[in-house]
């Protein structure tokens, strides 16, 4: 009888974006923050494509589209402000994407071994893991101060991994994913409902899909190379 390739398989997923709509949340504190310095709102479409750039670069792209200067040491204060605004409404709006629970109940009901693969810093991914329940999915919850280097250094996904394999993949949606997934020499899938500023055809994944459920069948075919 031939060997499910999904068992022993390491499979590391981005966060948000990929397996959390998060923007929601991220544009609550960041209005809250702004708010603070007379700044009107920023839509929430405006903010899905910088998710992956972090807080600094949210909060000065908000002063900027509204023509504000911000002082670097500002920023520093800001970036403190939201840290602790977002942390404690961590999963008030946040959700997992359609379908995204029921593939991650597939994937280890198949037998293979689940990580986080963020550059969310790590105690903010614990949180938001915990506050959804799906942290017992994952062997690894690994944002960059928990590896030696961040995505898109390959270093961040053996990190994440660690013994799993022979078959081993990254599920992202942005550039950052892509790339990781270059340098580490793996396969990588990018899903269209998440945040970048790039076309997702164009990031140079090895696969792109638009719904969750298609991951499955996706990777078995990579895999294969099929």
């Amino acid at each position: 009888m031939m060997t499910d390739c999904f068992h022993g398989a390491g499979i590391a997923f981005d966060l948000d974006g990929t397996l959390v709509d998060t923007a929601p949340d991220l544009v609550r504190a960041l209005n809250e923050v702004v708010a603070a310095d007379g700044l009107g709102n920023v839509a929430l479409e405006d903010v899905r494509a910088m998710v992956g750039r972090g807080a600094r670069v949210l909060i000065e792209r908000a002063y900027a589209a509204q023509h504000r200067k911000i002082e670097s040491d500002t920023v520093d204060q800001r970036v403190a402000d939201f840290i602790s605004v977002y942390k404690s409404g961590i999963a008030d709006l946040s959700r997992p994407f359609e379908a995204a629970v029921d593939v991650l109940d597939v994937l280890k009901a198949r037998g293979a071994r689940l990580s986080i693969c963020t550059n969310k810093p790590s105690e903010l991914a614990d949180a938001l893991l915990e506050a959804l329940e799906l942290t017992d999915y994952f062997e690894r919850i690994i944002g960059p101060d928990r590896t030696q280097a961040k995505k898109p250094d390959a270093a961040h996904f053996w990190s994440a991994v660690g013994d799993a394999g022979p078959n081993l993949a990254l599920i992202g949606d942005s550039i950052t994913d892509a790339a990781c997934g270059q340098a580490a020499g793996i396969p990588c899938i990018i899903l269209t409902h998440g945040y970048s500023e790039i076309p997702h055809q164009a990031l140079g994944a090895d696969a792109v899909i638009d719904d969750f459920r298609s991951l499955p069948d996706t990777l078995e075919k990579l895999w294969q190379g099929l």
